[in-house]
Parts: C-alpha cells; structure tokens; sequence
C-alpha cells in the first residue's frame, strides 16, 4: 500500500499517512476524499476509492516549526540520491569535516556520497582531498518537505507550496 496525504480541514497539509489509515479516516467520516489515485479497494460488503489525498473533517491545531530529524533516508531525500562530489548514483552518507577531525553529525556537515568518493576521501578534510561539493550541505526548510521526506506526487504539488518539486514516488 502506499501513503496517502492528511489535509487540514483548511487544505493545509499535516501528513503522510498509509492507504489503510486514510481509508478508516474515510469510513469513520473523520475525512473526506479530496483525490483519488483511480483505484478502488474492495472488502465483503464496500468499495470504496483508494486515496491519494484526504481532507480531515474538523480543524486541528500544529506547531507552526516542523524540525526534521537527520537521517540516512532525509539526507539521500535532500542530496536527490546522488553523489555531492561526482553526480554519480549515492550509496554512503560522508561527513565532510570528519568525525575524527571533530566534524559533528549535523545537517551542515553530511552529503550523500558514492562508495568511491567516500573510499577516496576517507578521513581527510575537502582541501586535502581536492573535492569540490556540489553545493553547500543545509537543513531542508518547509512543512511540505517534513512531510513528504523529499517524495511527492504530482497531485499532491498545489497543496505543498510552490517550493515542492514534483517527482515519481518513491516510497519505501
């Protein structure tokens, strides 16, 4: 099953949650449904559209400063998968001040690497290894990108803001 998108009553969005929990919000008429995905999901005795988006019924009240966790899967989110130092396909996280060099485990101070890159670079600083990042390692800002990890649907774009790229889903 794939992730749904939870809507505030006023169209803010609040979350990712699974088809399964959308589909209770559905029936329980906590929600309603804003977007299919074209698909229907049946049981015994109901049919009933699967998801991609859903509004909640009543309104309910967030914390206005999301604060992204650092991650593997946040960080690879944030890099577009690839290498920060050559383009090529990520595999490895690398911290580009070394842990041994006193480098923290930080937003500002990991990128997404290839396994050579990161082989090659090993416990050296940038100027000692002649590596050159691709751009400069910053926490993602935004609710929209909290939520979906980096991951959106084309439908789901006028409800993230303007500052949401669209792409294939990529759930995991």
């Amino acid at each position: 099953m794939s992730r749904v998108l939870v809507l505030n009553a006023t169209y803010e969005a609040l979350c990712l949650v699974s088809t399964k929990r959308a589909i209770v919000l559905m029936v329980t008429e906590k929600a309603d449904l804003v977007v299919s995905t074209g698909n229907d999901i049946h049981s015994a005795s109901l049919t009933v559209a699967e998801p991609s988006i859903v509004r909640l019924n009543s309104y309910v009240s967030v914390p206005r400063t999301p604060r992204i966790a650092l991650s593997r899967r946040a960080i690879f989110a944030r890099d577009n998968y690839t290498c920060q130092y050559c383009g090529a396909p990520a595999e490895n996280i690398d911290h580009v001040i070394p842990r041994s060099r006193g480098g923290l485990h930080v937003w500002e101070n990991v990128v997404a690497s290839c396994k050579p890159c990161n082989s090659r670079k090993e416990d050296r600083l940038l100027s000692e290894s002649n590596f050159v990042l691709r751009k400069a390692p910053a926490p993602p800002k935004g609710r929209a990108w909290a939520i979906s990890l980096g991951v959106v649907r084309p439908e789901w774009v006028p409800y993230l803001g303007g500052s949401v790229q669209s792409q294939s889903a990529r759930i995991a």
